[in-house]
């Protein structure tokens, strides 16, 4: 089994000190770290402060040449360029919103939670820590999923035992550079679930006083154990998270996009998106982040041609979505999503490193996730009143009398049969809503979706369901320590 060194050291590449966040972290300093509010302290480092959305965004079909635009960051468009023709990416560690980047990001976090765990077990009173235990559990198991749903190939029960995986890392660094073993996808997959059903009932949400929504509280925790089970194909545990991540009336944990959200002006939208106030948002995090200036920019992104078929025309409610869509031109097409700040030495200085607030769970993946499990499970009257929940909060002038869909409407609208064209329905929703998210990809990996990008100069790249190039690169450190590379 070959074995890697991981981002030079995990234990010292993790620090935040010069980093003074949004939610005003204090500097990590472990020889101190004791009680339960410095626990909760290095927690909030637990989570990847890099942005995946930029190369999964241009990798899918939400994405095409517009034969103009850049950002003016030659490493932002590098990036979009390489990953819309599915190329090896030429990024640094530094570049942010790059593969790199993002990979360093989540084994920093997963540095930062197995501090934590260290420093609980080693407690006299380390049984009034378990919510701050159930926290690093879950949170370390979501950023291994991240690294081997981007990194490794997608879950696939009769190869996942040989294929390649990631090193899942489960203590802290006691050597300067650590090696580890890659294993396999289904290795990980059992390491993942092993912590999600350790970690799923210690989650306590009090620990997280005024800011809940930036950790893995209840909800957040369970939608991901939904998106986890959905790559795992355990539709009746989709069902069961799903319901949990949502709580009781399914639209109470939806964006009022048809009514609130679409009276805002652009500058409103960008900033009301991701507020921890916004009850759509089940989980939020930091990330050291170009992308919301950027993706309107962008030469390979949302154009006239998606928008045209995503936003423009009729879905299969009859009528079209809420969101409103900015720009003078198809080459700066965009939907006001993420308000940036900065990291700033001094407060008076409007510079400084960039963020965005991303979402990362949604009440609405949340839906849509089960939507899908409740038609693979036969149980299409519950998928068909998930789809309505969604339609009545998305759909512009929505009117349940002629917009709300049935079976045999949502069979019409795809000329196929009821569970492929309820499939689609629910697909077709969640591209559309997660437009600039970035999530698309995940379902183009999920279910072997082809993807064909063009260029404007003819060029046609047609991404096959078994091309290779759907497995990102692992970063050159790696290889430089004898990790053989993904085959592409």
């Amino acid at each position: 089994m070959k074995k890697i060194i991981l981002y030079a050291s995990l234990f010292g590449a993790f620090s935040l000190a010069g980093c003074k966040k949004y939610l005003d972290k204090e500097p990590d300093n472990r020889t101190q770290i004791r009680t339960p509010e410095q626990i909760a302290q290095l927690l909030t480092s637990a989570y990847p402060q890099g942005s995946y959305i930029l190369f999964t965004e241009s990798m899918s079909d939400n994405a095409e040449d517009k034969g103009s635009g850049g950002t003016g960051y030659d490493f932002v468009d590098r990036i979009n360029r390489q990953s819309y023709l599915y190329e090896v990416v030429e990024s640094s560690p530094d570049d942010l919103d790059g593969p790199d980047f993002y990979w360093n990001s989540c084994y920093k976090a997963i540095a930062a939670s197995n501090q934590a765990m260290e420093i609980i077990e080693a407690s006299i009173n380390k049984d009034q820590l378990n919510p701050h235990k159930g926290e690093a559990l879950v949170a370390r198991a979501y950023a291994h999923f991240m690294l081997v749903t981007l990194f490794s190939k997608a879950y696939d029960p009769a190869t996942a035992a040989t294929d390649p995986g990631i090193p899942y890392v489960t203590a802290p660094e006691k050597e300067t550079f650590a090696l580890y073993e890659r294993k396999t996808v289904a290795f990980v997959y059992e390491m993942i679930e092993k912590d999600l059903k350790e970690g799923l009932p210690l989650i306590d949400d009090k620990i997280y006083g005024t800011v809940p929504k930036f950790h893995f509280n209840k909800k957040a925790a369970a939608a991901f154990a939904a998106r986890f089970y959905m790559f795992k194909r355990d539709y009746n545990s989709v069902v069961n998270y799903g319901g949990q991540a949502l709580g009781g009336t399914a639209t109470e944990s939806l964006r009022n996009w048809n009514t609130t959200l679409t009276s805002l002006q652009y500058y409103e939208l960008q900033a009301e998106y991701t507020k921890s106030t916004e009850r759509g948002n089940l989980l939020l995090q930091e990330a050291n982040s170009i992308w919301g200036r950027a993706y309107a920019s962008l030469r390979y992104g949302l154009g006239q041609n998606v928008a045209t078929d995503i936003l423009l025309s009729p879905n299969v409610s009859g009528w079209i979505y809420a969101y409103d869509l900015y720009g003078a031109t198809p080459d700066v097409y965009n939907i006001p999503k993420f308000y940036e700040h900065f990291v700033r030495e001094n407060l008076n200085a409007n510079s400084g490193e960039p963020y965005n607030t991303v979402p990362l769970f949604t009440g609405e993946e949340a839906l849509l996730n089960r939507a899908e499990a409740y038609v693979r499970l036969n149980n299409p009257t519950a998928a068909i009143n998930d789809m309505n929940a969604f339609i009545s909060k998305n759909i512009d002038d929505y009117n349940p009398a002629t917009d709300n869909v049935t079976q045999q409407k949502i069979m019409n609208y795809y000329g196929l049969a009821a569970a492929p064209a309820m499939i689609e329905a629910v697909l077709d929703f969640k591209r559309a809503f997660f437009l600039h998210e970035g999530l698309r990809w995940f379902d183009i990996l999920r279910l072997k979706i082809p993807v064909v990008h063009t260029t404007r100069q003819g060029q046609r790249i047609e991404l096959t369901p078994d091309d290779k190039r759907r497995i990102l690169q692992l970063p050159p450190l790696t290889k430089q320590a004898g990790l053989e590379p993904n085959a592409r």
